[in-house]
């Protein structure tokens, strides 16, 4: 698989396995990054006190993913043209713009909001969302969620925590989490439409599994260790990013970058 929109995809609220929830998270990242932190990664009672519910719930996810999601991203992912995943990835992606803008707003960004709803307008005007003129115009995506934001004002973490489903996260991300469940325009356009709006999330869920079936073999090891460990660098570097301060938070170089081979046995 080599398709450069699948480094990128729309961090949302479908039920998505703790595997590809971190590794989209992370975007641009080297097999051997991964190897390395996976191996340093060990258990901390400061930044994790809740491990002994934690872990649990880690293998919950993992014994959904092994005999449901994983499987299915495997079919989907030989029977879905590369093609047909990449637009409909970006069409997603396209619809949370808006949000995105909402939150570099309230940030006090209006300069990158701008860029963002101008990103959304000439996406959706020219290809319905389906494709990404706008970045060759120099108009790259800069996505957020809510608990980013909470970040960018100093709202602590809390404790790491494992949601059932959702994979990694921390109380206040948690938090943020619920409130970008009621802000993405899917909830509102398939408001009367339950089941169309579940089916969307889980389509969502199985096309982010598939982008990084190439991966499993990465997380070896301790692999709840390395998935929070990870979890907690890349929001502290995406927080302070955002502040000018990225310099002075440690993470696997951003220049980095991971392109799976499509043509990989899974």
């Amino acid at each position: 698989m080599s398709e450069s929109s699948d480094a990128s995809s729309l961090e949302e609220t479908a039920p998505t396995h703790t595997r590809s929830q971190i590794i989209k998270d992370l975007k641009n990242i080297k097999v051997k990054d991964l190897k390395i932190n996976a191996n340093a990664a060990q258990p901390d009672p400061v930044k994790d006190p809740l491990q002994s519910l934690n872990r649990p719930i880690y293998s919950f996810n993992d014994m959904l993913d092994r005999n449901f999601l994983r499987p299915v991203a495997v079919q989907y992912r030989e029977k879905t043209p590369e093609d047909v995943r990449g637009s409909y990835r970006q069409f997603r992606k396209n619809l949370g713009e808006p949000w995105n803008a909402v939150n570099q707003l309230i940030q006090g960004r209006p300069g990158r909001a701008a860029k963002t709803l101008g990103r959304f307008t000439i996406n959706t005007l020219t290809t319905l969302g389906l494709a990404d003129p706008a970045s060759r115009l120099g108009l790259p995506t800069e996505e957020e969620n809510f608990g980013v934001t909470l970040g960018y004002y100093g709202v602590p973490s809390g404790p790491f925590l494992m949601l059932p489903f959702f994979g990694p996260s921390t109380l206040r991300d948690g938090f943020g989490l619920a409130v970008d469940a009621q802000a993405r325009p899917q909830k509102y356009v398939m408001d009367d439409q339950e089941g169309l709006y579940w089916s969307s999330n889980m389509l969502q869920a199985v096309d982010t599994r598939a982008q990084y079936l190439d991966l499993d073999q990465t997380l070896q090891g301790d692999q709840y260790a390395m998935i929070r460990d990870l979890y907690l660098q890349r929001k502290a570097f995406q927080i302070a990013e955002k502040k000018g301060d990225s310099a002075d938070v440690s993470f696997i170089d951003d220049d980095s970058e991971y392109t799976p081979d499509e043509n990989q046995n899974p």
